[in-house]
């Protein structure tokens, strides 16, 4: 009897070709992704040979668009998206805007209409959060502060996005589509998307937060694996497809916010670990899916248009980008990161472009032009994160502009002159105002131990500051950071931070201007923890074996108090 294996043989040549052209990248020193966009391309419908299921495969791409999502989420919690706002709220919108304003103008130079600019625009503009997450978890950088302000800035581009797709209808008649136009029909949609948005929000942050945690719980005591990590997949897809039912979010967002409620359960790491396989399969159809959608020969037809989409996405916006985040007076190492988050495209620009062609807003070129634009940028990328550091020297030797804008006088870099001195002598300086850091602040706090917090996060310090602790903004690598903190005074130096990356430079600093400084680090990875006791020579407290020896020393303990009850 023959049967048809669509989705078998979509899901066999997705992810064998990935790996014949990830491993072929990889060898050749490139990223893997680019070879799954050359695997997507080779089992596309534009060359010739094989040709795996389109549409299946762009149904399994957004599966794994909420796996990732979901993934982000559960190391994303409420207070790091409300730690970054003042960055992200203005950053993302602004440049939301200026890079719309850039494919407008282009459109408009091809000949194109207000709608079809409008659209192409809006699709240069929106960074693909699936691309940054893998970029910011292979650099190691996803709990930094860099990598929150990234993600949160990502977070609200989508949650733009969202608005902008349900309005997109509603504006096609105007703008010169198909589409119902009218003040009437406009206004309602702005005001339906508005309400539904904010009752998806509210029902997670009020409901979900209480309940789905809950639900772990109950699922975890029944003592089965399968079960568990059954459990955890089941949230991430059905709160994301339920959200999108319900609320007429998108899939992303839903599942961005599952993992956020979910976090604040104990069981979050655990339902992290368990995802991460079934993420990783599914990430690499996501980025299948995109090669299948592109026709090279866009690059034959129109190689100018494909070079100024490119020019647009990875220097037009993410300058602007850079520009926006030096004026809000964060550090160049961020305005970089930052910059380089968002010179790429992904998703959200592959259904606004649908969407603009279904309402005959946007040529097909358009679209083919999007395409060609994301598949080189996505490609790109990786390349653009490890060029941030010799761009940051470089910037450093050669701008005068940058040179200034660090140098100039922030309220925030200098400890005010009303601290007493007393606070200032034999002090903690206390690096990195996270997740440990504040826990290690409020026992400081209880012990009446003076300290000051070195910290990059703008809103944060000022926060701090309102509460009458010492704290100044900045990376604690750089010299002029730990001499505000009054290193030289200080008795031990605590870095809280997650970022391990510039460690060893803290601690050189810390001890050129103080020998005698007490140096406490924190780290995830046993051999990074030797490589810092050897070249540090401070104390290296590793997560997992400091858990080890808090459990022990409660059952040694607990075993003691039984023999002397005997």
């Amino acid at each position: 009897m023959h049967h048809e294996f669509t989705l078998i043989t979509t899901i066999a040549a997705a992810l064998g070709f990935g790996l014949i052209f990830g491993m072929l990248a990889v060898r050749l020193k490139l990223p893997a992704l680019v070879g799954y966009l050359a695997a997507g391309i080779v089992i596309g419908p534009a060359t010739p040979g094989f040709v795996a299921d389109v549409g299946l495969a762009s149904q399994l791409a957004e599966i794994g668009v909420m796996l990732l999502m979901f993934g982000v989420g559960l190391h994303f919690s409420l207070r790091d998206l409300l730690d970054v706002r003042r960055i992200a709220l203005p950053g993302a919108i602004l440049q939301i805007a200026v890079a719309t304003a850039m494919g407008i103008g282009m459109a408009h130079l091809w000949g194109w209409s207000l709608g079809a600019g409008l659209v192409f625009g809006l699709a240069l503009s929106v960074a693909s959060t699936v691309v940054l997450l893998r970029a910011l978890e292979s650099l190691g950088i996803l709990d930094s502060m860099n990598g929150r302000i990234a993600v949160g800035w990502l977070v609200v581009e989508d949650l733009v996005t969202v608005l902008v797709l349900v309005l997109l209808p509603a504006l096609a008649g105007p703008l010169g589509g198909k589409g119902a136009g009218g003040d009437t029909s406009l206004w309602l949609a702005i005001g339906k998307t508005l309400l539904q948005v904010g009752a998806f929000i509210a029902f997670m942050l009020i409901v979900g937060r209480k309940l789905f945690p809950w639900f772990l719980w109950k699922v975890a005591k029944t003592a089965s694996r399968e079960l568990f990590t059954l459990a955890v997949i089941a949230a991430a897809v059905g709160i994301a497809y339920g959200s999108s039912e319900l609320f007429g979010v998108s899939f992303a967002l839903g599942a961005f916010f599952a993992g956020m409620v979910l976090r604040e359960s104990d069981l979050s790491h655990r339902a992290a670990e368990e995802s991460l396989p079934l993420r990783d399969a599914f990430s690499v159809l996501f980025f299948v899916s995109v090669g299948m959608l592109f026709d090279p020969m866009v690059l034959v037809e129109s190689p100018l248009k494909v070079l100024a989409v490119v020019a647009v996405i990875i220097f037009g916006k993410s300058i602007a980008a850079m520009a926006l985040v030096l004026a809000l007076r964060y550090p160049l190492n961020t305005a970089i990161t930052v910059s380089a988050s968002l010179a790429q495209i992904g998703e959200f620009s592959f259904i606004l472009a649908a969407l603009g062609i279904s309402l005959e807003l946007m040529p097909k070129e358009g679209q083919s032009l999007i395409l060609a634009g994301a598949i080189i940028s996505i490609a790109v990328n990786p390349l653009l994160f490890k060029a941030i550091e010799p761009l940051q020297r470089w910037l450093r030797a050669n701008s005068d502009a940058v040179r200034k804008l660090e140098s100039s006088p922030d309220p925030l870099a200098e400890l005010p002159m009303t601290v007493p001195h007393e606070r200032l002598t034999g002090q903690v300086v206390l690096v990195g105002y996270g997740r440990v850091g504040r826990r290690i602040a409020d026992e400081l706090t209880a012990q009446g131990v003076h300290f000051v917090v070195a910290e990059q996060n703008r809103e944060l310090v000022e926060m701090l500051r309102r509460q009458d602790q010492p704290a100044v903004v900045g990376n604690a690598a750089e010299p002029a950071v730990l001499i505000q903190a009054h290193i030289a005074r200080a008795a031990v130096l605590v870095i809280a931070t997650p970022d391990t990356f510039h460690v060893r430079t803290m601690v050189e600093t810390a001890k050129m201007l103080n020998p005698a400084i007490r140096c406490v680090v924190r780290t995830h990875n046993e051999e990074e923890a030797e490589l810092l006791r050897k070249e540090t020579g401070g104390k290296v407290f590793l997560g997992e074996q400091e858990l080890a020896g808090s459990m022990m020393r409660y059952v040694m303990e607990t075993l003691e108090k039984k023999e002397h009850a005997h």
